[in-house]
């Protein structure tokens, strides 16, 4: 995972890229899912505001929905993830972010968020 990211305490993480920022979720919340078998994502151009669900999840255990970190619109989906959702399961598949998105989210957005350090601390 890369240290620069954000997380939020229901596992999502978010990761800024230039103009645009990565979202997915945490390798702890792919490991308590436990066999990843199918995932859903919306379509370009959805626009979602923080802590709304996006997207949702299904393994052998459970199905999970997750929460948009902070508020913007999609750009890019992660195709290869929603044809091969058993990909996110390998510890050495590198492409774990299920959407891009654009976003002008202000500083309060991003005040609950935890910085990657804080967050391994809270799930330890």
């Amino acid at each position: 995972m890369n240290e620069s990211m954000l997380c939020t305490k229901t596992h999502e993480y978010v990761l800024e890229q230039g103009d645009k920022y990565e979202v997915g979720i945490t390798d702890y919340a792919i490991e308590q899912l436990g066999d990843i078998v199918f995932i859903e994502l919306p379509e370009v151009g959805a626009e979602f505001c923080k802590n709304e669900v996006f997207a949702t999840i299904e393994s052998v255990k459970a199905a999970s929905e997750i929460y948009m970190p902070i508020s913007g619109k999609i750009v890019e989906i992660n195709e290869e993830i929603v044809d091969s959702p058993e990909l996110l399961n390998d510890e050495s598949y590198e492409n774990k972010w299920f959407v891009k998105i654009e976003s002008s989210a202000d500083q309060v957005e991003f005040a609950d968020l935890l910085d990657y350090s804080d967050y391994k601390e809270e799930i330890e």
